[in-house]
């Protein structure tokens, strides 16, 4: 071995002028320090990190409903990382971050000689501590002077935080692609998962993204992903972090990874998208979509899942009575099922075998266009495409989208008449040839587990449309709203938006108006044909009844549970449109749109599902006129409460000296808190009185407690005997409501309710036409109202509303509505206010035998 002799002077000039280079760096990078530092931002500013996380709505119990924001981010503790993901980060981006400064001076080495060599920066000799510095602090623009920020301000935060912290910081930060912003994030992007769920190989591909997103991620570049993927596992390896037997089971694993968009526990999008909108009156855009606000909404997760499951349940039942409207597409099965085809077709058979074998005559799977070709193909709804390949008989082999098989029987597949019209359908089919062939594509629907395991029936996306609102009736909040069948395929919201006709299930109202001017449920009115004259029209107007046929002098309470159209006309007349408008205005319908006619009585005026229910509630309640809320409480990223609901009072009065029973949320104080991006709310805060904690709201009674107690009588016996009659199956003594069709079945309406639990239904198409011969409201409607209702309210005890004081129960002559007297054949009790009851019937009566008795309305 040669050893240099330092006596040498060529040598001694050499040593002399490195330790002047090395002098003169340090020097320079300490001049560099001092002149940098005072103009960088302060790296204490780390202690306190606002992150750009989105807003999340919740159902009241917590259950996630949507999410909205550019980013994707759940910030996390250092504690709450596994560790083998932190290793894996360090293996993979910086091995000595544990033991340097904050600058790693051979990767700065290194970084310098390719300055030099190539003059461009090349391989940056970032440490961990730097990029933290550049992603909170400086552009991403490769420049020689942001290197030396970088260097000075990760000096500087090794100074103030822990490694801990850096390490959190970093982990949090960080862009992993397709919207996720820090680990937990992308865990759930790529593997539906949180951190603690994944796996070890699972946790290395995550560590892997940070050099460069698009290039190694495992969703569109699988095989450099996975080269990438294995290379720090085999660094973890070397490190000694993993065992040799976890580094082979690790390198064994598949790539996994598959995108999971914002995944909501339960499917409320229109009503989150209301909650948005909400907010962005209330606070900036950059506070809604990026300060991490969490909003906790009124409604039931469990009810909202019944609404959405009886709405679409609904519409695939109307669907199936109107027809099959044949394949959505054809997909050209591979070759190799053609063989099996013409084999299995000289037997009689039509098939296409995806079992022939995984992979064809060169090696690929000829399976897997496919696949792909299901997988462009949207699922709507839970409605799922699948390919058919084979039918026989009354039978049918499909393949859904990831490759699955499944086997449709015949029962879930003979409603499929052929479609002609909106008013007819084909033969029934006796055969499956007759409805699908190998080839075709078509969606299927989740049902209950049969006997033989099959879950699927065969499905198509329903052309009409449904919207389901509905209300606690004692505060006015939101328990579920569903705005129609997908949210995905049509952003208007039916329940909040849609203005339809509401035919006869306007009626009631009508009604009330009625009993505020001195009629009765035993008042008779003529159901008779009747012509109006009027000059503005060009013809004369006959309104007529759905049926063609005519009661004759009808008491109010048959009229409505029967509901009469000429009755209806008939009483409005005599109470007058604008005592009635009066009346309408007290439920606070929006009178401002309907017209100023007789056409009234039918339901002429149009209104949202939600302004119908909102009205109900005055019967459900008693007589207490209560207004639609959804907003339970708004909460910033800390969990602190920045806004919440008022308190909900119902008041016979202004001064609510005669409080009655309401519901709302807890009175609670709350101080001004930061709703972020530097912005504090709460009480006190005069800047925006919207996001301040409002005091109790009063809803006063509109309707007195007689009338609302008469009216409710009435509605019962919608269910109990009237076009409402199939509700009786939900065996509750406490249901009450009025199915409304309108013109020609465009509209199909049931409102109703129980005292706990107010439920409006539509059904029609987006475009008005008719939904078909006999679709009136009490067969679109009521079936998913009934759904509904009997799933929301299981497990509530049934009530009914008090008797008030000043009614009375008497036996009347059912066809005079008269007392009747003693012995009369034709009597039945019917309640009044006391001070309207009728006079004693005079006529002769048949004397009735021991076995009749009256008729009892309860």
């Amino acid at each position: 071995m040669k050893i240099i002799n330092l006596q040498n002077p060529w040598w001694r000039r050499l040593a002399l002028s490195l330790a002047a280079a090395c002098a003169g760096g340090i020097m320079a990078m300490m001049a560099a320090y001092l002149y940098l530092a005072p103009l960088l931002p302060s790296a204490d500013q780390l202690r306190s990190v606002d992150y750009q996380i989105p807003l999340r709505v919740f159902s009241r119990d917590g259950r996630l409903l949507g999410e909205f924001g550019e980013k994707r981010r759940t910030p996390l503790e250092y504690e709450q990382f596994p560790p083998a993901l932190v290793q894996a980060v360090v293996a993979a981006e910086d091995e000595r971050f544990f033991r340097h400064g904050g600058v790693d001076l051979k990767g700065l080495f290194r970084a310098a000689l390719e300055l030099v060599w190539y003059q461009d920066i090349r391989s940056g000799g970032s440490t961990i501590t730097m990029q933290v510095a550049r992603n909170f602090f400086l552009d991403r623009e490769q420049k020689f002077i942001r290197k030396f920020n970088e260097i000075v301000l990760a000096m500087e935060i090794e100074s103030q935080l822990s490694k801990e912290q850096i390490m959190a910081l970093y982990l949090n930060k960080i862009y992993l692609a397709h919207r996720s912003y820090g680990a937990e994030a992308a865990a759930q992007v790529y593997y539906g998962k949180s951190l603690k769920d994944l796996e070890l190989a699972q946790l290395a591909m995550i560590a892997g993204l940070p050099k460069a997103p698009s290039a190694y991620n495992p969703i569109t570049n699988p095989q450099r992903a996975l080269t990438r993927r294995n290379w720090i596992l085999g660094r973890m390896h070397s490190l000694g972090y993993i065992t040799s037997e976890d580094f082979q089971q690790a390198l064994a694993q598949p790539v996994t990874a598959s995108y999971h968009g914002p995944s909501p526990d339960v499917d409320a999008s229109y009503l989150a998208e209301m909650v948005r909108q909400d907010l962005l009156g209330r606070f900036s855009e950059e506070q809604v979509y990026s300060s991490g606000m969490r909003v906790y909404t009124t409604v039931d997760s469990e009810r909202q899942r019944a609404a959405l499951r009886a709405l679409r349940d609904g519409l695939h039942e109307y669907d199936e009575r109107h027809g099959w409207r044949g394949a959505i597409s054809t997909i050209a099965l591979p070759e190799i099922a053609s063989v099996n085809e013409q084999e299995d077709t000289e037997q009689g058979e039509q098939v296409a075998d995806a079992d022939a074998g995984p992979e064809s005559e060169t090696g690929e799977d000829p399976w897997k266009p496919v696949r792909t070709a299901l997988r462009d193909i949207s699922t709507i709804g839970y409605l799922e495409p699948a390919v058919v390949l084979s039918v026989v008989e009354q039978q049918a082999t499909l393949m859904l989208a990831d490759g699955s098989e499944v086997t449709l029987p015949w029962e879930q597949m003979s409603w499929a008449r052929r479609f002609i019209d909106i008013e007819r359908v084909g033969e029934e089919p006796v055969g499956t040839a007759e409805i699908m062939a190998a080839g075709d594509v078509v969606y299927l629907r989740p049902v209950a587990e049969d006997e033989t395991g099959n879950r699927w029936r065969l499905a198509q996306v329903p052309q009409v449309e449904s919207a389901l609102v509905s209300l606690d009736p004692r505060s006015g909040a939101l328990q579920a709203l569903v705005g129609g069948y997908s949210f995905a395929q049509s952003h208007f919201n039916r329940a909040w938006q849609g203005q339809r006709q509401a035919g006869s299930a306007f009626k009631p109202f009508i009604y009330t108006s009625g009993l505020l001017n001195g009629l009765t449920p035993a008042t008779l009115v003529n159901d008779a044909p009747i012509v109006f004259e009027d000059s503005a029209l060009e013809t004369a107007w006959r309104p007529t009844g759905a049926s063609n046929r005519f009661y004759g002098p009808t008491r109010l309470r048959e009229a409505l549970y029967r509901s009469l159209n000429l009755v209806s006309v008939r009483m409005l007349q005599q109470v007058t449109v604008p005592n009635a408008i009066a009346t309408l205005r007290q439920f606070g319908l929006p009178v401002e749109r309907f017209p100023r006619d007789l056409s009234l009585a039918l339901g002429s005026a149009s209104l949202t599902p939600m302004e119908l229910a909102t009205a109900y509630c005055v019967f459900a309640n008693g007589g207490y006129r209560v207004e639609p809320w959804f907003i339970e409480r708004i909460e910033n990223n800390n969990g602190e409460v920045i806004w919440r609901a008022p308190e909900v009072l119902l008041c016979d009065d202004e001064d609510c000296s005669n409080l009655a029973a309401g519901t709302a949320s807890d009175d609670v104080e709350v101080t001004a808190v930061d709703v972020g991006n530097g912005v504090r709310v709460g009480n006190g805060n005069k800047t925006n009185n919207d996001t301040t904690t409002p005091p109790p709201v009063k809803r006063l009674r509109v309707l007195d407690e007689r009338t609302a107690w008469l009216m409710d009588s009435m509605l019962k016996d919608v269910v109990r005997r009237g076009t409402a009659y199939r509700a009786a199956q939900l065996g509750r003594r406490d249901l009450a409501g009025k199915t409304g069709t309108t013109n020609d079945q465009f509209d199909a309406w049931f409102s109703g309710y129980s005292p706990a639990l107010v439920a409006t239904v539509w059904v029609g198409f987006d475009n008005p036409s008719t939904l078909g011969r006999g679709e009136y409201g009490g067969r679109a409607a009521l079936p998913i109202w009934m759904q509904y209702m009997g799933d929301a309210l299981t497990g509530v005890e049934q009530t009914l509303l008090p008797q008030p004081a000043g009614i009375v129960s008497a036996r009347i002559n059912a066809e005079t509505g008269k007392q009747a007297q003693p012995g009369d054949a034709n009597a039945v009790f019917e309640y009044f206010r006391e001070e309207n009851l009728p006079e004693m019937d005079n006529t002769p009566t048949s004397q009735s035998t021991s076995s009749d008795a009256p008729e009892h309305l309860f």
